[in-house]
């Protein structure tokens, strides 16, 4: 609302003309500069001045309605731009306001307040009645200068603010920092409008590429993709031929391995090896895929699952958490793969997990290792403990209306305590890291992909200090939940992206109690 937009000439021959169900003109008005009259000071009321007031603060305001809530006094008592007129709506209301909101959940007045603004020639909106409105209040994106207004044309206000969301995680902070050195650029080009215009083009490309664009190679990458897109039947036919060309090979290869080795004797030497594999090998496979399953589309509960099943088919414990600590690794490697791929990651917060995760995790291995496990006594219970109140709140948060992302710094001891956790008690880099930055507001499916892609790294830490140290037992159990979890990866990161809300947020509390009660449980 703070930006003025410059558009391109339009030429109605060759541009395309927006369908007659979406023609809506978006537009950024300077409100310092206007007047706004908004009717109403109830819970909408309050809504639609907190919206005006997060993106002009300067905005001239004058509040109409019968009772003005405390919320909007508290709000409202030391701006003095901002004037409350505690009584009915009046005609007279309207005279001197640029712009009338209208926002009481009466039908009747929503209608006259309407009216009699058109009438005086002012635009106006009325809550939640499309057809009375002139203009709609969209969802806002806002890093630094740069703002994004989403419209739904006034079908669905729900849309709107998931879309702002994933934007929101989409667009870096750093975007401030770009548009000032650009401004930079931008002054210092020399030249005419259309000199200036294809140097910044140039020097731009590089932000919508998937590699890096320097102004040296744009022309020649002009080039190519120009050649690219005359003939487009080239590139399926050298797909053709280079499949063709490798299955051929492959062919070839196989005659030659068979030729030597006997496929009799490859096949009879699988009968043994298939004989030779622990009885409950196919409910080890199980494990690793529910595992996987849970902690890729919920961002943790790899361990308790799989400990559970594995528990019930006889083998020992101790086996069972070096077992887990060496396949999640692995697992972890895949789920993180899975969710870059499908666009899960958001890769500022990566790094900040990344690094004292890893540290978090070596400590805490060779701390179990040099002390031994009476220590972890007492940490498991206070980990538990916490993560049962972050259930708890999850669960809780999942019936709520989402709250705007609070600011949350602390990123690295946040990481660093998870890692050392995760080692040194067993467990806990899911339920803390994943829970503390959900309860903190950022979005499930962006915490839940960032935290599996870190989870690798800490895992393979922490695995390598354990092998290291210790070295690894039982290679069946870690193959059979390696297989399960490589399994399961794919279907987990597509949970993760299309799972609702809701569902994220009471699978993902049900699991921490669980969890934490489980820990707990046998601490008495």
């Amino acid at each position: 609302m703070n930006e003025k937009i410059i558009s391109e000439p339009v030429n109605p021959a060759t541009d395309a003309i927006a369908p007659a169900w979406n023609r809506l003109f978006p537009v950024f008005l300077k409100l310092e500069n206007l007047s706004l009259l908004i009717v109403g000071g109830g819970y909408v009321g309050m809504e639609k001045l907190t919206v005006v007031l997060q993106n002009s603060p300067a905005a001239n305001i004058r509040i109409v309605a019968t009772q003005i809530s405390d919320t909007i006094k508290q709000l409202v008592a030391d701006n003095n731009k901002i004037e409350l007129i505690e009584r009915p709506y009046q005609l007279t209301d309207i005279d001197g306001a640029d712009i009338v909101i209208v926002a009481v959940n009466d039908v009747k007045v929503s209608t006259q307040v309407s009216e009699d603004a058109k009438l005086k020639g002012k635009l106006v909106n009325a809550a939640d009645k499309p057809e009375l409105c002139d203009f709609y209040l969209g969802s806002i994106v806002q890093k630094g200068s740069l703002k994004i207004a989403i419209s739904t044309n006034g079908k669905s206000p729900t849309i709107a603010k998931r879309l702002k969301e994933v934007i929101g995680d989409l667009v870096p902070d750093e975007m401030e920092n770009v548009l000032n050195n650009i401004q930079l650029i931008r002054n210092n080009i020399k030249g005419n409008f259309d000199e200036k215009v294809k140097q910044l083009n140039e020097l731009t490309k590089g932000l919508v590429a998937k590699t890096p664009v320097t102004v040296e190679v744009a022309a020649a990458e002009e080039e190519e993709v120009t050649e690219d897109t005359e003939k487009p039947d080239q590139k399926s036919w050298k797909k053709i031929a280079t499949y063709s060309a490798a299955a051929f090979a492959l062919m070839l290869i196989g005659h030659f391995i068979f030729s030597y080795i006997p496929f009799r004797g490859i096949s009879d030497q699988a009968v043994v090896f298939y004989r030779t594999l622990d009885p409950n090998f196919h409910w080890m496979v199980l494990a690793g895929f529910l595992a996987q399953l849970v902690d890729g589309a919920l961002g943790m509960g790899y361990g308790v699952t799989s400990a559970s099943i594995l528990l019930s088919t006889g083998i020992n414990p101790a086996a069972i958490s070096g077992s887990i600590h060496t396949a999640e690794m692995f697992a972890s490697g895949a789920s993180g793969y899975s969710h870059y791929k499908f666009g899960n990651v958001n890769k500022k917060l990566f790094k900040a997990l990344v690094i004292p995760g890893v540290i978090g995790a070596i400590a805490g291995a060779l701390l179990l290792v040099f002390l031994g496990e009476k220590y972890s006594s007492y940490i498991r219970p206070i980990m538990a403990a916490y993560t049962l109140f972050l259930g708890v709140k999850i669960f809780l948060n999942a019936f709520r209306k989402l709250n705007q992302p609070k600011k949350f710094r602390h990123y690295g001891p946040l990481a660093g305590l998870g890692g050392f956790l995760d080692s040194f008690g067993g467990g806990g880099w899911g339920p803390i890291v994943t829970t503390t930055l959900i309860t903190k507001g950022r979005s499930p499916r962006f915490v839940i992909g960032t935290v599996s892609l870190t989870e690798f790294f800490v895992t393979l830490a922490s695995a390598f200090t354990f092998f290291t140290l210790l070295g690894v037992s039982h290679w069946q159990t870690i193959i059979a939940l390696i297989l399960g979890g490589f399994i399961a990866a794919p279907l987990a990161a597509r949970l993760a992206g299309k799972l609702p809300r809701k569902t994220s947020f009471i699978l993902l509390g049900i699991l921490v109690i669980i969890w934490s009660l489980k820990i707990l449980s046998k601490m008495l």
